[in-house]
């Protein structure tokens, strides 16, 4: 098991993030009850930001985080 904080690769510098994306199944979910509330982040001038409720990693793909760019 991976302890890792998701990496999302995205072409907005505006991101919003509820932790819960990734366990949604069939629309039937409560997104407080799965995720934290959504908060919207802003991608600098480093290329990504990270959330501060579940560390996921937004990277802006070309941006100078980009690994896979390179």
């Amino acid at each position: 098991m991976s302890t890792q904080p998701e990496t999302v690769f995205t072409d907005s510098h505006r991101v919003s993030c509820d932790g819960a994306s990734d366990i949604r199944t069939a629309g039937n979910y409560k997104p407080a009850a799965l995720g934290h509330p959504r908060v919207w982040l802003e991608i600098d001038e480093k290329g990504y930001v990270d959330c501060g409720y579940c560390d996921r990693r937004f990277v802006l793909k070309g941006g100078p985080a980009d690994q896979q760019a390179a």
